[in-house]
């Protein structure tokens, strides 16, 4: 094979690679229920800000 095949094969790789960790993380965001969503907004709000 010439080398621009390898590149493009790496890239195509990559991609995929991407996608399944995006895929993984919309999962785990998804898992959530809407209790513990607001749960988690209430204890950032009450964090102290950053000035």
């Amino acid at each position: 094979m010439k080398w621009w095949k390898w590149v493009g094969l790496a890239s195509v790789v990559g991609v995929v690679a991407t996608g399944a960790v995006v895929a993984r993380s919309e999962r785990q965001r998804r898992a959530y229920t809407s209790e513990e969503v607001r749960a988690k907004l209430h204890a950032r709000l009450d964090q102290p800000q950053p000035e």
